[in-house]
């Protein structure tokens, strides 16, 4: 299910684990909440709570490779400390109906006839580069991963950086085009990059 967020967003790491269980990580340090209840579906692109780092709030987005059942979801507090790729939720993607294991495959192989595109999850100042003297975060002819940087956006002063992933997009794909100038400022929804399939 689609969702648009106000708030930045960062992308939740995928690892495979025990079983085929897929294990969701913090993509950084910081105080995580909202965790998904048990036996609730994340599909990509789900919101899976949100993490605070540095009194900002990031909602946590799940990367496109992310299909499956919450299981054996932490309990404690209303803040849980995490770390860089500190387990977040497992998956359990065994008990999907057919039409899920069906989009899974379809996402996994790139077969859809859908414009492939990434687009900014809120309005901000766009930098292709972490710093004026360092190269672009990514390239036209690059192929861009779930979770890889892609730009930063300066929102009052504060720079975030925005990954690749999200709902409709695959794991991987190969940048066609760049669409904002460097220092553009963007609005919630501008396309970004151009992609296909890689």
């Amino acid at each position: 299910m689609s969702r648009i967020s106000l708030r930045p967003t960062l992308t939740v790491t995928c690892a495979t684990g025990d079983g085929g269980t897929l294990v969701l990580g913090a993509p950084a340090v910081g105080l995580w909440r909202g965790v998904p209840a048990a036996g609730s579906y994340v599909g990509p692109g789900t919101v899976v709570g949100q993490l605070e780092v540095l009194e900002l709030l990031y909602d946590l987005i799940a990367p496109a490779e992310a299909r499956g059942f919450v299981v054996d979801p932490p309990r404690g507090d209303a803040r849980i400390p995490v770390g860089y790729g500190d387990r977040l939720v497992v998956l359990d993607p065994s008990q999907l109906p057919a039409q899920l294991q069906a989009d899974a495959g379809a996402a996994a192989t790139g077969d859809s006839d859908a414009e492939l595109v990434f687009r900014a999850s809120s309005s901000g100042r766009f930098y292709a580069r972490p710093a004026p003297d360092q190269p672009a975060f990514i390239n036209v002819g690059d192929t861009v991963t779930a979770g890889q940087t892609v730009c930063l956006l300066e929102v009052m002063k504060t720079f975030n950086r925005i990954t690749y992933g999200g709902n409709g997009l695959p794991a991987s794909a190969k940048v066609v085009a760049i669409h904002p100038e460097d220092g553009a400022d963007l609005a919630e929804g501008d396309i970004i990059l151009e992609l296909e399939s890689a």
